[in-house]
């Protein structure tokens, strides 16, 4: 049984969400505070989270930075906030899916459903691969989910890493934005493909001597991105 844990202040819409989920066959924890939920989630595994963004104690973006390195889990981060720079600042932080509210609980469903199948098949794909890549000095090792530059570790998000790792897994090849969607979120056209140039963009910061001036991730403009061996 799938576990979920629901970081949400407004009892009632967490409840509606329990209810929905556990029609489904999951198993439901809930936390009213941003407090409680990030030590539930410290002490307890879970296999997907859904983070409210305005919550007492803690916010959400708090609580995404604070497992950003620590917990290898699907996020799909929900609020009343239709901003796009809010949407964006979740997906940088880590979050893999934002959900502008109201929602319909059977919406929420499919998004859990298709996150949870996309992270094990993502999983399952990663484990044929060779465990440990070197391209020109960027080391990626597989099992520990370890990114070095030049002998220097650089911390690198889920789906950051999980993009990455695909990407060097399938060197010099063109990618389309929706291409590495679909590869690396699963979701098709629920989702947005905007998503995947955030992460470009934030693995370039980590990655790159120049970010600008980009060496591994290159941009085919026109077509989309490739990794270059």
């Amino acid at each position: 049984m799938k576990k979920i844990l629901i970081i949400e202040d407004d009892l009632s819409i967490a409840e509606l969400q329990r209810d929905y989920l556990e029609l489904e066959g999951f198993e439901v924890t809930i936390c009213t505070d941003g407090m409680e939920g990030l030590n539930t989630l410290k002490k307890f595994e879970f296999d997907l989270l859904i983070l409210d963004i305005m919550l007492p104690k803690i916010d959400g973006y708090s609580i995404l930075r604070s497992i950003q390195d620590k917990k290898d889990i699907p996020v799909l981060l929900v609020s009343a906030k239709k901003e796009e720079i809010d949407k964006i600042k979740g997906l940088t932080l880590g979050a893999d899916d934002y959900i502008t509210k109201p929602f319909s609980p059977s919406e929420l469903v499919a998004r859990v459903k298709s996150h949870i199948k996309n992270y094990e098949r993502i999983k399952n794909k990663f484990t044929l691969k060779f465990s440990k890549l070197n391209i020109r000095g960027l080391e990626i090792l597989k099992d520990s989910r370890q990114v070095f530059v030049n002998g220097t570790e650089v911390f690198l998000a889920q789906k950051e890493f999980d993009l990455l790792l695909y990407m060097a897994q399938n060197p010099n090849i063109v990618f389309s934005r929706e291409e590495l969607f679909e590869n690396i979120w699963g979701l098709d056209s629920m989702g947005d493909n905007a998503t995947v140039t955030v992460h470009i963009r934030r693995i370039r910061e980590k990655i790159e001597f120049d970010p600008s001036h980009p060496q591994y991730i290159e941009t085919v403009w026109g077509a989309g991105y490739r990794l270059r061996s």
